[in-house]
């Protein structure tokens, strides 16, 4: 009786003998694997999204265009998370989204105008210093190509300054005086009426919903707290007014001068 319970005994004993080292090895991997999962988890989300906007950009335009737009997009979402970090503000890495362009998440909201406009008008800084360098190749290689993404590049930043939520302008334009939001709908409102056989309408129409409800809010008393959001300095709003109305003049003598080479 005892012999079939001493090999049963031993014969599991050598299982968790030979278990055992796989069973270290396996936990000493997933430590290890675990924060490099999650370190590049939000790298893959990116170079996916990248990857499927390559590819619907690539089939309108061609990939040459489509990977040069998309670095373009890259620079732009790229100064905005810059720029909140620069505000200590928590934002994740940019996504991608085909004939949509491109977002970046903030994980925590903007505490004033001030802090929101600083994000807002990062994207459209950097952005537009990378479609001018872009524009400045063809200077060096004589490369159309290079002439129309710059060109596309400013026009890509000169719509986003438009100030109207959710675009850029709008969150800028909120340290100057949320009033320009009217500026907005008076520009998008005509254009989307005379062009609503464009498929780039859609977006326009997205964008005209989705900021009713701010510009509305215009016409209602603050509460407390919405007062205080949108306190800026007389010096803050100089600033913010001269970095937006300076961009804006900039793209549109740059698109020109680029037109002329066309």
């Amino acid at each position: 009786m005892q012999g079939p319970f001493i090999n049963r005994q031993t014969f599991w004993q050598r299982v968790k003998q030979l278990l055992a080292p796989i069973a270290v090895a396996l936990a000493t991997a997933g430590k290890w694997a675990l924060p490099l999962l999650k370190f590049g988890l939000p790298f893959l989300k990116v170079g996916g999204t990248m990857l499927i906007s390559l590819f619907f950009y690539s089939m309108a335009f061609g990939w040459r265009f489509a990977a040069g737009f998309i670095i373009l997009l890259f620079i732009h979402e790229m100064g905005h998370l810059i720029a909140a970090r620069m505000v200590g503000l928590k934002v994740g890495l940019p996504v991608f989204i085909p004939f949509m362009g491109a977002v970046i998440a903030l994980r925590e909201a903007p505490r004033n105008a001030w802090i929101e406009a600083i994000v807002g008008i990062g994207g459209p800084i950097l952005g537009s210093l990378g479609a001018l360098a872009v524009a400045s190749c063809y200077l060096l290689t004589g490369n159309n190509l290079f002439l129309a993404l710059g060109y596309v590049g400013f026009l890509l930043n000169l719509f986003n300054l438009i100030p109207m939520v959710p675009l850029d302008g709008g969150r800028i334009v909120s340290a100057i005086t949320p009033w320009l939001w009217l500026v907005g709908l008076v520009i998008l409102i005509p254009y989307v009426f005379f062009h609503l056989a464009s498929p780039f309408s859609f977006i326009l129409i997205l964008i005209i919903i989705t900021s009713f409800r701010r510009v509305l809010a215009l016409f209602r008393r603050r509460t407390p707290e919405e007062q205080r959001y949108y306190e800026c300095t007389p010096a803050q709003r100089v600033i913010m007014a001269i970095l937006y109305f300076g961009l804006v003049g900039s793209l549109y003598i740059g698109m020109g001068y680029i037109k002329s080479y066309m």
